[in-house]
């Protein structure tokens, strides 16, 4: 059993050596543990002192962003030949003596992917403000996914082998929340485990302002919810704008028959628009979601091409008897 440590960095020169020296050597169920560094692009020494460090694997590139990043790490991994891989921050946000938690419900047979749930309430550079809204966006994920995460914008994280070929990152931000959704939607079993975290090293270079963070996951909730589950989103959409013109057509109605009528034609128009464009939408949920299928067999068959070539790539062990076998061949 095979585990990748990942750690995307961006200018860590200074707190990388402190992330990798506090990584594991070994766990339990755990043969080989080898770590990666995916480069975005620093303009610092990050490189060279992941590779003074003695990292095993060292993925560079230009500047990407955060969501990017970690998937080069996802596939750098795979080609690694990671039974497992770990995701961790290179600014030592997460304690590392809790990676062996994170791997023990994949090596259980339990989970395919694993995300560690930080105690919120007790980390004391969050404001009130932004513990609320971790909480809140924790929510709207576990409503999206259909799973039980308890920190969804974690970044420490464990995936099996199977999920990491099977996740496609679309979102240019952040990858915490796509994943998961994107992961419960295609029926993997995503569960979370407490974990600890370390003093603060730097200020975050994700959340420049709340609103900015609010809106931008918001965003992403909304797209991946569009992607896995579009007839059911454009359904309550179009459920809520036809509805909307049925009751303003029965307010029409009902100052038809208690009175003339008159000064209340631009209602009849409204609710006309209204049932018009809910019945649109109706039917672009349908399109939706035939595109939808289509998009699923693509990435089954995307998946199917990948572990194809991953298996063409594994080494050829020695037949029993052949010419590299120290034993006699079979009489």
């Amino acid at each position: 059993m095979k585990l990748v440590i990942q750690v995307p960095c961006f200018n860590e020169e200074a707190s990388l050596p402190v992330t990798l020296a506090a990584l594991p050597r070994q766990l339990p169920g755990i043969d080989v543990i080898e770590y990666l560094v995916v480069d975005d692009g620093s303009s610092d020494r990050t490189v060279e002192v992941a590779k003074s460090l003695g990292v095993h694997h060292v993925v560079t590139g230009p500047h990407r962003g955060l969501a990017r990043t970690f998937m080069a790490g996802i596939e750098a991994s795979i080609d690694a030949g990671a039974d497992i891989v770990v995701n961790t921050d290179a600014d030592n946000q997460y304690c590392a003596d809790d990676i062996g938690k994170l791997v023990e419900p994949i090596l259980a047979g339990k989970a395919e992917m694993v995300v560690g749930a930080r105690p919120i309430d007790a980390i004391e550079h969050f404001s009130p403000l932004k513990k609320l809204l971790q909480k809140l966006g924790s929510w709207a994920v576990r409503v999206a996914s259909g799973t039980e995460v308890a920190d969804a914008p974690s970044g420490f994280r464990a995936i099996s082998r199977n999920a990491a070929m099977q996740l496609k990152v679309f979102s240019k931000y952040s990858y915490t929340l796509e994943t998961i959704i994107q992961a419960g939607r295609k029926g993997m079993v995503v569960t979370s485990v407490p974990i600890r975290t370390n003093e603060d090293l730097r200020p975050s270079r994700l959340v420049k302002s709340i609103a900015s963070y609010v809106q931008r996951s918001l965003l992403t909730i909304v797209r991946i919810f569009m992607t896995y589950q579009p007839l059911r989103f454009f359904l309550l959409v179009g459920a809520v704008v036809f509805g909307a013109g049925v009751l303003i057509g029965v307010r029409f109605l009902w100052f038809l028959f208690t009175s003339s009528g008159a000064g209340h034609v631009q209602s009849l128009i409204l609710a006309s628009t209204c049932i018009m464009l809910g019945f649109i939408t109706f039917i672009v949920g349908l399109l939706a979601d035939i595109i939808s299928v289509n998009r699923r067999l693509l990435e089954e068959i995307n998946t199917r091409v990948w572990k194809l070539e991953q298996a063409a790539r594994a080494p050829k062990l020695p037949a029993a008897g052949g010419p590299d076998s120290d034993g006699p061949a079979p009489g």
